[in-house]
């Protein structure tokens, strides 16, 4: 069997569309049930049966916070399902899974909401205004940015690229997506593992247990990304030595950074610096293609020309 042959066998067996389709059921199984779960743990917390001494087990709406987190390992899955089939897309599921881990924190936000008349004065109330925005925002920016891919010319420049070199690099990106399957399995589990012994600590020494629980795995995952973004930059080179392009990928590197770096701020600089990524991919995005449509129009000219 060949290399190239390997490489589909085995991309076909992880990140086939049917997987893909299991994945999902299994996933929002899992999710349904883990929701199911997070309640009656909050009905017997409440009832002083079981003691657990978090928010996130004394209020109804905060079990939502679950559910939310086995949708974001699908969209972990996505994105590495995308990844051999477009970088950009591939960049987009990036965007998504940081707008669904602020949305999912908006609903650890919501547990501890107090409401009071002084609204911008107290923390809590000010960081759920914080992501309420943000979500907002970065749904809008999102949108946008599949807006621009749509439209963007890529059908004419496959046409003058070099097919074969295009079909190497999409392979190189189905052995690093492959590549990214056990890795990210092993990192989710020694993630948990590793916050599941803090909290247990904590919580023995009185100390507010499930402290960062929005950062489990996904500052480490982030930082997985990055090491794979620049992996796809320096090998984008074999294939394209075009300027765009290049700026392109080390610009989408740069935003997967600002998301990196976001999970060790907090407040409300947490939140500009996760609006200024997106936004910061978005107009590299609008750059790139306007150089991409420039470059079209100059070869379509010179066809016509006698």
């Amino acid at each position: 069997m060949s290399k190239k042959n390997w490489i589909n066998v085995v991309y076909d067996k992880l990140l086939s569309p049917s997987i893909k389709e299991h994945s999902e059921r299994l996933i929002l199984s899992i999710a349904i049930i883990s929701y199911l779960v997070h309640l009656v743990l909050i009905v017997l917390v409440n009832q002083e049966i079981v003691q657990l001494d978090s928010k996130l087990f004394k209020n109804p709406i905060a079990a939502i916070y679950t559910p939310f987190s086995f949708i974001l390992v699908y969209e972990v899955y996505l994105l590495i399902f995308f990844l051999p089939k477009s970088i950009t897309i591939y960049i987009g599921k990036q965007y998504e899974i940081i707008t669904l881990i602020v949305i999912r924190r908006i609903f650890k936000d919501i547990s501890n909401l107090e409401l009071v008349s002084d609204w911008f004065k107290n923390t809590n109330d000010l960081q759920f205004t914080y992501d309420t925005l943000t979500s907002l925002i970065l749904f809008g920016l999102i949108y946008l940015f599949y807006r621009k891919n749509a439209k963007r010319g890529s059908s004419k420049m496959a046409k003058i690229e070099d097919n074969a070199r295009i079909k190497r690099f999409i392979d190189l990106k189905k052995a690093i997506a492959i590549t990214l399957v056990p890795i990210l399995i092993i990192l989710a589990v020694y993630s948990f593992y590793n916050w599941a012994i803090q909290s247990i600590h904590d919580y023995q020494d009185g100390v507010t247990a499930f402290k960062n629980i929005n950062n489990v795995f996904f500052d480490e995952f982030f930082t997985t990304l990055i090491v794979v973004d620049v992996l796809l930059l320096l090998s984008s080179f074999f294939y394209s030595d075009e300027f765009h392009k290049i700026i392109r990928n080390s610009g989408f590197i740069i935003s997967t950074i600002f998301i990196k770096l976001s999970f060790s701020i907090e407040g409300i600089v947490n939140n500009a610096s996760i609006i200024g990524a997106v936004l910061f991919g978005y107009l590299i995005l609008i750059i790139h293609d306007l150089y991409e449509k420039n470059l079209v129009n100059n070869l379509e000219e010179d066809d016509s020309t006698p």
